[in-house]
């Protein structure tokens, strides 16, 4: 597939996030080039602002859905894609923004803003599949450079891409690192956390963060439990849950059984 016609046209877009898992297509180098006789980048605005419009066979967007703007730029481009896939936390769960999903917005603005009455946009940050259908997510905070690659990949030879329904608990005993819960009595989330990282965290003797979503049958209200064994507070064990990847829905499952929500506005 050498000519232009023949190539899978490719687009990225971004929407509220703070562009870190656009980042990874530009750290490709070589591996882009193995893929520039088979795909055409028509619209990448952080790589290049020659873009052109769709329609696009395949296209990769980043970020929540945080304002009016965002959802009519989301319908766009859905209408505008043959495939649409999210990839990062931002777009899959709605990122770290979600935290005011927890908060008063006007209390929020108040503190953030000196002139909050500037500031439009809506009490809730969520994932761009509460406004459009999507055909695919590539989860990570940031996303992993060679995920991004299978995807490509997998979408140019017609197959559907692999999804790892594991733990990161399954990541750390192929490492042989050992258990930092077991051994060291760290509030570790890898045993509620997707694998994809490669363990990165507890490789450090750091524990899991949760930056890859929630494995595929996490049991939250037992990490809970495990987090008060291992002397942790309420308020400790609820920040550990908002932290990432807080608007999944067993995150934020658990954190409202615990605690209760403000009135939104």
């Amino acid at each position: 597939m050498t000519a232009q016609a023949d190539k899978l046209k490719m687009a990225v877009f971004k929407f509220t996030s703070c562009s870190g898992c656009q980042t990874p297509f530009l750290n490709m180098e070589t591996e882009i080039l193995d893929l520039a006789d088979h795909v055409d980048i028509a619209c990448f605005a952080m790589a290049s602002s020659a873009t052109r419009p769709g329609p696009y066979d395949l296209t990769f967007v980043e970020g929540g859905i945080s304002c009016e703007e965002d959802v009519r730029r989301i319908n766009m481009v859905r209408q505008e894609s043959k495939i649409l896939v999210g990839i990062g936390n931002c777009a899959v769960y709605g990122g770290p923004q979600a935290l005011r999903n927890f908060m008063s917005l006007e209390d929020l603005k108040r503190t953030v803003y000196p002139q909050p009455d500037l500031i439009h946009c809506f009490p809730t940050c969520k994932g761009i599949a509460d406004y459009v259908p999507v055909d695919g997510f590539v989860n990570g905070c940031p996303v992993d450079q060679g995920h991004l690659q299978d995807y490509i990949v997998s979408v140019l030879l017609g197959k559907s891409p692999e999804v790892s329904s594991r733990s990161v608990c399954l990541e750390c005993k192929m490492k042989e690192n050992i258990c930092l819960i077991v051994a060291e009595g760290v509030a570790c989330m890898g045993v509620v956390t997707g694998a994809g990282c490669g363990a990165l965290c507890p490789s450090f003797d750091r524990g899991c963060y949760g930056c890859f979503g929630p494995s595929a049958d996490p049991n939250l209200n037992s990490f809970a439990n495990l987090c008060r064994e291992l002397g942790l507070t309420e308020d400790e064990i609820n920040r550990k849950l908002r932290c990432i990847v807080n608007n999944a829905k067993a995150f934020r499952e658990e954190v409202e059984r615990h605690v209760p929500q403000p009135v939104k506005g």
